[in-house]
């Protein structure tokens, strides 16, 4: 039975994470944010409350550790990263930290959460952008801050494979959501914000909610269950080179708050306001992790958006 630390542990992905692969491995679980305010705790699992940006925390959780999952990160929603590019950027200290520890201490396999902010912005700027293909990347021009970040870990995970031997492997996020993560202060991402802003209508009995732009900026959206499914599938693969782990249906903001309604069995009105908006339009390009992993989503965008905001719901009731 392998040994496996996450890092990022008390996130979103993170949690989930652990809990699946606490099912066969001896996990460690690793996050900087004290026990209380993780979003899962897993039994039978070592809990370790560490920040990363002390490389001794780095060095002594990778200790007899035969897998590396490296999610701890600075990030949120657009409205996050656009207005927080520093702390997004300061995310390089932990991960050359831990990367390089996992070289000291002999890990077999290093997996790094990327994202689709690494992606050229200049392939993103109207509404039916070609699907992102995995070597499109370069020539470089990612998301300010976030997604200049993650490119420049790629680049060190690529060297430590190349100069060092390392058995690396780059997950691609493309907005991946759903229930037990950020749904309120200012990280969470579209489909948790909207589902709180539409539960909070109802609740409220305004029956309005405000929506970033015109809402025809376009995304793909992921449930956390195929996102699980799809990183276990890479590291357990033979390929180092990156994977995109998204949907390849992309859906307006204006069509996700239809969705929500539906689920929600309700109509409101939209009131288009002026905030941060990100690139146009964004989708995956699925052939090669389809080709090479035989992995695509299985649960779709209604059931994905069920499921989450019945969680949202029952979380704002208990506020």
């Amino acid at each position: 039975m392998s040994t496996i630390l996450v890092t990022g542990a008390g996130g979103f992905i993170g949690g989930h994470l652990v809990k699946k692969l606490s099912e066969s491995h001896e996990v460690r679980a690793l996050d900087k944010k004290p026990l209380s305010s993780w979003y899962q705790i897993t039994e039978n699992v070592t809990n370790i409350v560490g920040d990363l940006t002390d490389y001794e925390v780095a060095l002594k959780a990778t200790e007899n550790v035969d897998e590396v999952y490296h999610l701890a990160c600075e990030m949120g929603g657009i409205g996050f990263i656009e207005l927080n590019k520093i702390l997004c950027m300061l995310s390089v200290i932990p991960d050359t930290n831990t990367i390089k520890a996992a070289h000291v201490n002999g890990v077999k396999k290093f997996l790094f959460a990327s994202t689709a902010c690494i992606y050229p912005k200049y392939k993103q700027h109207t509404v039916t952008p070609e699907p992102l293909m995995e070597d499109t990347a370069y020539p470089a021009d990612p998301e300010d801050g976030y997604g200049w970040e993650k490119l420049f870990m790629e680049r060190m995970c690529r060297h430590f494979s190349e100069d060092y031997g390392m058995d690396v492997r780059i997950v691609r996020y493309h907005n991946v959501f759903g229930p037990e993560g950020t749904w309120q202060g200012g990280r969470e991402k579209a489909p948790a914000a909207l589902c709180r802003k539409v539960i909070e209508a109802v609740k409220t009995q305004s029956n309005e909610i405000e929506i970033w732009g015109d809402g025809e900026q376009r995304r793909s959206f992921l449930y956390i269950d195929d996102a699980i499914e799809g990183t276990l599938r890479i590291m357990e693969s033979p390929h180092q080179s990156p994977f995109n782990i998204g949907s390849d249906r992309m859906v307006s903001v204006n069509e996700l708050v239809d969705i929500i309604e539906n689920v929600a069995g309700v109509t409101v009105n939209r009131k288009y306001v002026s905030g941060p908006l990100g690139v146009r339009g964004r989708n995956s390009h699925n052939d090669k992790v389809k080709a090479l992993l035989n992995w695509e989503p299985s649960i779709s965008l209604e059931e994905g958006v069920l499921k989450t905001y019945t969680w949202i719901q029952s979380q704002y009731e208990q506020l």
